[in-house]
């Protein structure tokens, strides 16, 4: 059968086609790892920047919150990024994380209630 000849796939068997193969490809990706286990050995330079994904995740996450930008222009402050720098600085001091939190909360709070 030639490509000009096959039937016409509707809309709805093309989207579940698409669902089902996107969740495939997310579980074999994700999955890799888990059911390869140590048969297939990372190389150690990848073993290593594995190690900074989860802090490079969560910069990403959370950096673009705390300065927001348009294209274009420079990023606008906010009172957010100064109770974040509060709270990395009282993380660095005292390795504790809910002290980190409590201050960041109550940095922003304190900020927050100053502007009015």
């Amino acid at each position: 059968m030639s490509p000009s000849t096959l039937p016409p796939v509707s809309d709805s068997l093309y989207v579940w086609l698409v669902i089902i193969a996107l969740a495939l490809c997310t579980v074999l990706t994700r999955a890799g790892f888990l059911l390869l286990g140590d048969n297939v050995p990372l190389p150690e330079g990848v073993r290593r920047a594995l190690r900074y994904a989860p802090a490079a995740a969560l910069a990403a996450v959370i950096v673009p919150d705390l300065l927001p930008w348009a294209p274009g222009s420079l990023p606008v402050f906010d009172w957010r990024a100064l109770a974040a720098v509060t709270a990395v600085g009282v993380m660095v001091a005292t390795r504790n994380t809910i002290a980190m939190i409590g201050a960041g909360m109550a940095t922003l709070w304190l900020l927050r209630w100053l502007a009015g």
